[in-house]
């Protein structure tokens, strides 16, 4: 195998999060790798980089698109690697010990970020009372 000479700290070793892994939207050919009840709707790298971050992870962003992905958009770049192991080959959390063990846990923290509560709970603000029942007014025939 090609990184069997390299360190567990090296960069290429790091394990890759793509948004598509976690999205609920995505089916599993699309390329979602958890179940829907624990995926979330249409992360990005951002949130995922600051979950990951938070949990005391080493993360390296890169600015790449997951093949499956048909939409080329900014909103759908960005390819996340995470430390697993340290160099002698221990885990760096006990608590991530797989990968799918971090999609899961980044699934479930996204939608606790303040960015997340803060589109949910702030989108009636721009909504202005009594404007919506106006009537046009028409001539009527004699």
């Amino acid at each position: 195998m090609v990184y069997m000479d390299k360190s567990y700290a090296d960069k290429d070793r790091f394990i890759c999060i793509y948004p598509a892994y976690i999205n609920s939207k995505k089916t599993i050919a699309e390329g979602r790798r958890i179940p829907v009840q624990k995926a979330v709707e249409n992360p990005t790298f951002g949130e995922i980089r600051d979950v990951c971050t938070a949990a005391g992870l080493s993360v390296v962003v890169e600015n790449k698109l997951y093949p499956r992905e048909w939409n080329r958009d900014v909103q759908f770049r960005g390819r996340i690697r995470v430390q697993l192991r340290n160099e002698d080959g221990s885990f760096c959390l006990e608590q991530f010990p797989t990968r799918k063990s971090i999609m899961v846990y980044v699934a479930e923290m996204i939608p606790k970020l303040k960015t997340r509560t803060q589109k949910a709970g702030g989108g009636d603000q721009n909504a202005q009372p009594g404007e919506g029942g106006k009537k046009s007014k028409k001539k009527k025939k004699k």
